[in-house]
């Protein structure tokens, strides 16, 4: 395991000293983005907008849920940052499901986004106002926000809690929190993992010694669907580019048979000759929030 998810999920005695001579640090990172939150300029788009986000930094299943979510709908547009894309600016990654950028411009998240969702136009911008202006422009009638909780925007926020959650409840560098740990809005959708909803996981393609291969934030989380033949991990920082070079070589030290990939982290092994197997995920929402979401769709549209 990582020292960042040791650290974070299974701090030992020194960790916890740690975490506690860095509280001053966390209050203030609180204070900051709580003001930064609240005093931002208030913006009604006059759209549907619905942000899928979470309270911690890293992964809680934002984009399979709105994979699940956004398939519904028509003439829909989906807005994320495109994180450590190698492009810059606004970049439209795709047209009502016609795919106009490449997973290195886009970044692995849009990109997994636009390939899976045909009625949709994907945009990667960190400028959210411009890219929502941008997608109405395009005819888009609703706007899903990947990661768009702390933004001051008339919409229905849908916080996902993961099943996992950081052993401390604090802000950073103590905790994993980004926001206020206790935040509550009786207006959100705030969702709790194996309650709202539940991870159903499968792998294809699955060979005699797979060899995991993953760049997700906290990958202990795929722990439990792990099989019994995995022979090794290779676990990189969230959305890192893969080696291919070094990734082989270990591969073949193991005798391995596949990598065992994540389908985020497939859009990035287009090159890979080794074979792939694939862990694929699927979310079973609950439809009491499903029809939630769709009364303030349906409520919101002009």
């Amino acid at each position: 395991m990582r020292f960042v998810d040791k650290y974070f999920y299974k701090p030992n005695f020194y960790h916890k000293i740690l975490s506690f001579i860095l509280l001053p640090l966390s209050l203030l990172y609180l204070l900051v983005a709580t003001f930064r939150r609240k005093c931002a300029r208030y913006y009604d788009f006059k759209i549907p907008l619905i942000s899928i986000g979470n309270l911690i930094a890293g992964g809680s299943g934002k984009t399979p849920f709105l994979l699940e979510i956004a398939k519904d709908y028509e003439n829909i547009a989906v807005i994320s940052r495109g994180y450590k894309r190698k492009s810059k600016g606004l970049l439209i990654v795709s047209k009502n499901g016609k795919i106009l950028s490449s997973q290195e411009q886009s970044g692995d998240e849009a990109y997994l986004l636009a390939k899976n969702l045909p009625n949709a136009s994907v945009i990667v911008s960190k400028n959210r106002i411009k890219a929502i202006l941008e997608a109405k422009k395009m005819g888009a009638k609703i706007i899903f926000l990947d990661d768009g909780f702390r933004f001051n925007f008339k919409k229905l926020n849908i916080i996902l809690t993961p099943k996992l959650e950081p052993y401390f409840r604090l802000p950073l560098p103590s905790g994993l929190y980004r926001e206020n740990p206790f935040y509550k809005n009786k207006n959100d959708l705030i969702l709790k993992e194996g309650v709202d909803y539940i991870r159903e996981v499968f792998i294809q393609n699955a060979t005699d010694r797979m060899l995991l291969l993953t760049a997700i934030a906290n990958p202990s989380r795929l722990d439990e669907f792990l099989p019994n033949n995995i022979i090794g991990k290779i676990t990189l920082n969230d959305h890192s580019n893969f080696n291919l070079e070094s990734i082989s070589k270990k591969f073949y030290e193991l005798n391995a048979t596949s990598l065992l990939v994540t389908k985020k982290d497939e859009v990035k092994l287009k090159n890979c000759k080794i074979k792939l197997s694939i862990l694929a995920l699927k979310l079973n929402i609950d439809n009491q929030i499903k029809d939630k979401i769709k009364c303030y769709i349906e409520s919101n549209l002009k």
